[in-house]
């Protein structure tokens, strides 16, 4: 799985702006301006700016401009996944080729790969839809994504 340097910056913008929430409403205790979150996070700030308007687009977060602007979660941080994230910046899960898999033509002796794809797709879903911006602030991880991670095979 290859995830674009614009997804990893949107998942660290998420993250650390669910590390200033409160718990109000939301996960809105203030707005946090773009120039804040890319130092903490070392983003290149232009970068991190496109990217927090896709993230406002896709109701990740909301904004507010002004001297008391920034950015805040749209909603609780535990109720965003890694995965909404993900297609908000990048599209549906799992492409082959710009298709989904199930959409995808193959023949003869490697007609097998549509399958593999799609059950690829499937576990990729499993875990970043399990997995929310509140647990990666908060460093907790369901028990499940620490028990694959700490199999020496995942490392490999």
């Amino acid at each position: 799985m290859r995830l674009s340097a614009r997804v990893d910056y949107a998942l660290r913008a998420a993250a650390e702006l669910a590390s200033v929430a409160d718990g109000a409403s939301a996960g809105r205790s203030r707005p946090v301006t773009a120039e804040q979150i890319a130092r903490a996070q070392e983003i290149p700030p232009k970068f991190l700016e496109s990217i927090l308007l896709q993230l406002r687009r896709g109701g990740i977060v909301h904004a507010q401009r002004g001297p008391e602007g920034g950015y805040w979660l749209a909603r609780p941080a535990a109720e965003i996944s890694l995965a909404e994230v993900i297609r908000v910046i990048d599209g549906p899960l799992a492409h082959v080729r710009g298709q989904r898999p199930e959409e995808l033509g193959y023949h003869g002796a490697a007609r097998a790969l549509q399958e593999v794809w799609i059950a690829l797709r499937a576990s990729e879903r499993e875990i970043l839809e399990q997995v929310s911006i509140a647990d990666v602030a908060a460093g907790e991880l369901p028990g499940r994504i620490t028990e694959l991670a700490a199999d020496p095979r995942a490392w490999s």
